[in-house]
C-alpha cells in the first residue's frame, strides 16, 4: 500500500471548535522551526504572557499557555490547587461541570456539586446556600461559558460569593476569551485556563492560563506534592517565568506557540472590546434568522452565549441527517448535542475568525434548504432577509 500525503478539504468550521483559523496564524505556524531555549524565542515567550495578560485583563504574573489543550489547562488548576481532603464545590449546568467533579476526584479532593438545569446559568443563590452547608470549602469552581448549552454564567457575582466564604475559585473560560466580556483582575478570578482553538481563532493544543498571586501563595505552600509532574506549576514556572534565564522543564510545541502568538496579535489589533462586539452583532444576526425560520434557541436571551448557539431541533427532523446533508453539500460543520441534550440540539459556532457576515448567512442558506427539502414549513429566503436587517 502507498499512502500520499494527506490534503483535508476546505471546510466551514461552524461547531462548538475548533473554530476557522485565520490565515495570518496558519502563516505564522509555517515559519522555521527553532529551539525552545532559543534567546529569540525566550523573547516570544515574554511578548506572549503580555498578550494573554490583556486578553485575560489581568496583571497576573503567573500567566501562560500550558503545552497541551484546554483540557489540560482544566486540569493544571485543579491539580495544583486541590490536595487529598480538600473540598472544592463545583457548579454544574453541562457537561464541563461534570469533567471539574472528574479532576477534583482524582486528586483526592471531595466535590460537592450544585447543579443547575442544562441550558440555564449557574444560580448564585444555590451557590450561596451550598457554601453556607460547608463553611470548610476551600475551593469553587464553575464554567463561564458552557460548551455543551451555549449558557453564559455571571462569573463577576459567583466569584464575590466564593470570596465572601474564603474560596478560590477555578474558572472555566474556554469558549468565552476573546469572545465574551472576561475580566480576571477585575472580577477577581484566582485561576482561569481557555483554550487556543475557540475565539482565538487557532489551531488546537494549547490552554493558556492565569493564576492570581493568592492562587499562586496556595500552590507554593501545598502540603503533598502536586500529582502531575507535567502539570507541576512549581517546576513548570522554572520554564515560563519572567526574566531571560529559563530552566529546561519540557520541549515547547515551538510552532503552535508561533500560531497563538500571532492570534494574540490579531486580538490586540482589533480591539477586546471590539472582538466581543462583533460576537455580539453576528449573534444577533443568526439569531433573527433562526427565529425567522420558526426555530427556536434553548437558553433563554439574557444568558445565551453569542458565540456558541444552541439551536432546538424541530419535532421530526433527524439530527444526524441534517449535519451530515450541510457537511457534504456544503462543506460546514455544526455541533451535536453531548449528554442529556443529544439528540435534541445543534450547537452553532460563531468564534473568532468565523464570526462573519459570510459564515451566518451560508448557515442560514443552507440550513433553511435542507430543512425544507426534508419537508419543514419554511418561506425560503426568510432567514437570510431577517439576519441582513439586524446588520
Amino acid at each position: 500500500m502507498s499512502i500520499t500525503s494527506f490534503h483535508p478539504p476546505v471546510r466551514i468550521l461552524m461547531g462548538p471548535g475548533p473554530s476557522d483559523v485565520n490565515p495570518r496564524i496558519l502563516e505564522a505556524m509555517s515559519r522555521p522551526t527553532i529551539g525552545h531555549l532559543d534567546p529569540i524565542f525566550i523573547a516570544m515567550m515574554d511578548e506572549m504572557k503580555g498578550l494573554l495578560q490583556y486578553a485575560f485583563q489581568t496583571k497576573n504574573e503567573l500567566t501562560f499557555s500550558v503545552s497541551a489543550p484546554g483540557s489540560a489547562g482544566m486540569e493544571t488548576c485543579f491539580v495544583n490547587l486541590l490536595e487529598p481532603g480538600d473540598k472544592v464545590i463545583i457548579c454544574q449546568n453541562g457537561v464541563f461541570g461534570g469533567r471539574m467533579k472528574e479532576n477534583a476526584e482524582r486528586c483526592g479532593a471531595v466535590p460537592i456539586l450544585v447543579q443547575d438545569p442544562w441550558g440555564a446559568a449557574v444560580d448564585p443563590h444555590k451557590l450561596e446556600e451550598t457554601l453556607k452547608s460547608h463553611p470548610d470549602a476551600k475551593v469553587v469552581a464553575f464554567v463561564h461559558a458552557e460548551t455543551s448549552t451555549g449558557a453564559c454564567s455571571d462569573v463577576k457575582t459567583l466569584v464575590e460569593i466564593a470570596h465572601r466564604n474564603d474560596c478560590l475559585t477555578i474558572v472555566d473560560t474556554v469558549t468565552s476569551l476573546g469572545g465574551s466580556p472576561l475580566k480576571v483582575d477585575e472580577w477577581g478570578i484566582d485561576a482561569v485556563y481557555s483554550g487556543s482553538q475557540k475565539c482565538l481563532s487557532c489551531t488546537p493544543g494549547l490552554s493558556p492560563v492565569s493564576f492570581s498571586e493568592r492562587a499562586a501563595e496556595r500552590i507554593r505552600t501545598r502540603q503533598t506534592k502536586v500529582q502531575s509532574w507535567f502539570l507541576d506549576l512549581n517546576l513548570v514556572m522554572g520554564y515560563w517565568g519572567g526574566g531571560g534565564k529559563r530552566a529546561y522543564h519540557h520541549t515547547a510545541p515551538i510552532n503552535a506557540l508561533y500560531g497563538l502568538h500571532e492570534a494574540l496579535v490579531l486580538l490586540q489589533e482589533e480591539g477586546l472590546e471590539k472582538a466581543w462586539e462583533r460576537h455580539q452583532r453576528n449573534h444577533q444576526a443568526l439569531g433573527a434568522g433562526i427565529e425567522a425560520m420558526g426555530l427556536r434557541f434553548v437558553v433563554k436571551e439574557e444568558e445565551r452565549l453569542p458565540q456558541l448557539n444552541a439551536i432546538a431541533i424541530p419535532e421530526g427532523i433527524d439530527d444526524t441527517t441534517v449535519r451530515t446533508r450541510l457537511l457534504q453539500e456544503y462543506g460546514l460543520e455544526i455541533g451535536a448535542g453531548l449528554g442529556e441534550m443529544a439528540g435534541k440540539i445543534w450547537r452553532v459556532g460563531l468564534m473568532g475568525y468565523g464570526s462573519n457576515p459570510r459564515n451566518v448567512l451560508v448557515f442560514l442558506g443552507a440550513l433553511e434548504a435542507v430543512l425544507h427539502d426534508l419537508g419543514a414549513d419554511i418561506e425560503p429566503g426568510v432567514a437570510i432577509r431577517a439576519a441582513r436587517a439586524v446588520w
